[in-house]
């Protein structure tokens, strides 16, 4: 009996293990088998077919969670490239303004907006260039000077800056909410003191500023000047300027704040003239100064960031706008299309990389790009050592007090011009990106200026030791 069980025990087993093919003979083994056996083979017969069947079901499983893997990786990671595919059966051509869905498109431009507060590096200008504290002296820039955190910082970095701000007209461009105050209050707000007035602000840069209002994604709202001082100074000429390159131009300019009541404004009133020869003479004619320097007496200016008035001087102005260059227009994995708020060079974006090629083709633009900055950058370097160097001798010549007061004079005003166009041009943001042409135009100019001065002064000096 022991010896029938054994072999029903391994006839069982045999069976388990053929189960799949389930051959006729094995069927006929397991009616010939006692009862206990027969029960014992037909357990393992019919858990071997439970073990199939959850195979086949993870299996199906498993496809189908690789299929919904890809699916999902495709939408997160390539799926602006599948709408693309979409939208634009011939090829994956970028998308432009008028496909945009504001609508849809409202958390992400969220999400975008906030992305503004990622960068948190800060370069301090007067560590990597020391020869402006020299001739920023006397000045506030003198003491504190650094590269700008972005939109998200600019309430918060105006407060803790080293310059010193009295009134209230420095937190124009800083915050929405006193863009607001001025425009329901009116030019007084300039005035009020600095501290009171930021204690009441909550807004940093919002969508009000290019927008007038605070939902600037539902359909049939438009960019707007919310800054008064630009529909004074540029009045019915406003049309002459695309309204996407104004929205950003109505802070990223030149601008001083009035001497009757320190409203801010803008020192032209065309397109024609926002030159910086033009403004120069602007500010001449109505004998305007930021301050005046203690060591040599000289009248001086601050340009501030004139990125709007180079642009217009440049040959991209007729075809592109600030948006074009720094928004690239993005499409999220469920179809929604919406420029980017999220700020950035061109030359670290692949869309917006790829669109330049509309017009320089096959060009190495990083490399170009990054060229034209290393020799702006060098210039600057050189002008700015020498542009400290003159003030240096100006400087002397008023201390000693050996120098006729028409040669100080003359000095002077070269000094006050070559600061001038030097700092047109370090000001502005895009280290010759922008306007190339201009950028070392101003350079010349201020190193043309530096020489006629230090020759007045060398004269002088001359002519007092025969």
């Amino acid at each position: 009996m022991d010896k029938m069980m054994r072999k029903a025990q391994e006839t069982g087993k045999q069976a388990a293990q053929k189960l799949k093919a389930l051959p006729e003979q094995t069927k006929q083994a397991v009616k010939d088998l006692p009862d206990k056996s027969k029960a014992l083979a037909q357990k393992t017969v019919k858990a071997a077919t439970q073990m199939q069947r959850r195979t086949r079901l993870k299996l199906i499983v498993a496809v189908v969670a690789f299929v919904l893997v890809i699916l999902i990786a495709g939408g997160i990671i390539g799926g602006r490239h599948l709408w693309y595919a979409k939208k634009n059966r011939a090829g994956l051509e970028p998308f432009g303004s008028e496909d945009i869905t504001r609508s849809s498109a409202v958390p992400y431009i969220k999400t975008t907006l906030n992305d503004n507060g990622l960068n948190g590096e800060v370069v301090s200008y007067l560590e990597q260039d020391p020869y402006l504290v020299n001739i920023y002296e006397g000045y506030g820039f003198a003491k504190d000077y650094g590269s700008a955190r972005g939109h998200n910082y600019t309430l918060e970095d105006v407060h803790k800056t080293l310059r010193p701000h009295a009134l209230a007209n420095c937190l124009t461009c800083k915050s929405a909410d006193f863009t607001r105050l001025v425009n329901e209050e009116g030019v007084g707000v300039y005035t009020r003191d600095f501290e009171e007035v930021y204690q009441s602000l909550n807004l940093g840069i919002s969508c009000y500023t290019c927008h007038g209002e605070e939902d600037p994604t539902r359909e049939g709202n438009n960019l707007t000047v919310t800054h008064s001082y630009i529909t004074k100074g540029l009045g019915e000429n406003m049309s002459a300027i695309d309204p996407a390159i104004l929205a950003c131009g109505q802070c990223h300019i030149e601008y001083y704040f009035t001497p009757e009541n320190k409203e801010t404004m803008i020192p032209y009133s065309s397109v024609e003239t926002m030159t910086p020869e033009a403004i120069l003479a602007y500010y001449n004619e109505i004998g305007f100064s930021d301050w005046v320097q203690p060591s040599t007496g000289a009248q001086m200016l601050k340009a501030q960031h004139p990125e709007m008035e180079t642009v217009m001087q440049g040959k991209h102005a007729g075809m592109l706008s600030c948006a074009d260059c720094h928004m690239p227009i993005e499409q999220s994995y469920d179809g929604a299309i919406y420029h980017s708020h999220t700020l950035v060079s061109p030359l670290k974006n692949e869309t917006l990389l790829a669109s330049c090629a509309k017009c320089h083709e096959d060009t190495d633009m990083v490399n170009m790009v990054e060229g034209i900055q290393r020799r702006v950058t060098a210039r600057e370097t050189q002008v700015g050592n020498a542009l400290s160097a003159f003030k240096d001798a100006l400087a002397s010549a008023v201390e000693k007090g050996e120098t006729d007061e028409d040669t100080l004079s003359s000095a002077r005003t070269l000094y006050r011009e070559a600061q001038w166009f030097f700092d047109y041009c370090y000001v502005e943001n895009s280290e010759g990106a922008h306007n190339s042409d201009l950028a070392f135009h101003c350079l010349d100019v201020a190193e043309q200026k530096i020489n006629e001065g230090m020759a007045i002064l060398s004269n002088e000096m001359t002519d007092d030791n025969i």
